[in-house]
């Protein structure tokens, strides 16, 4: 038999060899894609249990709870649907206290950005010691919030603090920082102090800009500013968008103002001045001072929902003025 017939044999489909070929393909196990997918959720069961156990769980706890009037501690609670719900329609702290934080965060979310940007322009800029310079400016961001309110409530104290001492110093009356109508303006200070968060996320996104498109626009005559406004700005929007959904959702959610307050019998929520009476500083008055986990817990559902949309509406009006090397909508 030639070495041709012998081939011919061993293709034929029901062949010894090909018998043979198919059992040991049967025999190796799972395929390849099998064993992917097994290592991917390996590898992300860990993150997969904690989002559950600690994100999805209190979610639904807190779901159930905001059509309930249980107080925390008392057996004797009730189920009333919707009521909480109706409730916080009508009750105008509620409401005064979502428009504070809407301004505080209209306010600051473009301040915080500005100055980072600012910051990461500056450190971006070939000079000696600029590595010391970055880490001075972004030590303040790893700062705790707990530590940073502190600092800043011993720092605009109206007796003791070292700003009124400044202006005493220079014949100055000395200000109460810490009470209406200031105490807003030490709030949005201490959104610049963590400044050097968002310098590091733009400066990261500036060292990503092509040197050839700023070397073009200097060739052509472009002013620094025009390069700017015209090469840069462009290529960081999609970081800028990430600053701002971030910086929204988190400036809607702050609990500064309770660090700045000082002590009181009630908690500390009595002396919160009115101007710094936010959202979240309602929702913790209504669950620890005032017991009423129901209603609290449906204060943030609502406001998880406003934060959706608030989300939804950016990325809707800023589809078209945000630049990206990949389409988004591109399918891999």
């Amino acid at each position: 038999m030639t070495v041709d017939q012998i081939s011919s044999v061993a293709d034929r489909p029901g062949s010894t060899a090909n018998a043979g070929r198919a059992r040991s393909t049967d025999s190796t196990g799972p395929s390849m894609t099998t064993r992917r997918h097994r290592a991917f959720y390996m590898f992300t069961s860990p993150w997969i249990i904690g989002f559950s156990l600690l994100t999805i769980a209190p979610m639904a706890y807190a779901l159930w709870l905001s059509f309930t009037t249980y107080d925390g501690i008392s057996p004797n609670w009730h189920f009333v649907g919707l009521g909480n719900y109706r409730e916080l329609l009508h009750d105008s702290q509620t409401w005064d206290s979502l428009g504070r934080a809407g301004l505080f965060a209209l306010i600051s979310v473009p301040l915080s950005i500005v100055a980072g940007l600012g910051l990461a322009v500056l450190v971006n800029r070939p000079v000696k010691g600029r590595g010391l310079f970055r880490t001075l400016l972004y030590l303040p961001a790893v700062v705790p919030p707990v530590g940073a309110g502190i600092a800043f409530k011993n720092l605009f104290d109206q007796n003791s603090g070292a700003a009124n001492g400044v202006l005493t110093f220079f014949g100055f009356d000395a200000i109460g920082w810490l009470a209406d109508p200031y105490a807003r303006y030490v709030l949005i200070m201490t959104v610049l102090w963590t400044a050097g968060n968002i310098m590091i996320i733009s400066l990261a996104g500036l060292q990503d800009v092509p040197r050839e498109l700023h070397e073009a626009a200097r060739i052509d005559g472009a002013s620094a500013w025009r390069t700017f406004r015209s090469i840069t700005v462009p290529l960081l929007s999609p970081v800028l968008l990430f600053q701002t959904v971030t910086g929204v959702i988190a400036s809607v959610q702050t609990i500064m103002p309770m660090l700045l307050a000082p002590l009181s019998t009630t908690g500390g929520l009595t002396t919160i001045p009115q101007a710094n009476y936010t959202y979240m500083i309602h929702v913790f008055s209504e669950y620890f001072a005032l017991g009423r986990y129901g209603y609290a817990s449906a204060l943030l559902w609502v406001l998880f929902v406003l934060i959706l949309i608030a989300t939804g509406l950016i990325f809707k009006f800023t589809s078209g003025v945000v630049f990206y090397n990949v389409d988004p909508e591109a399918k891999k």
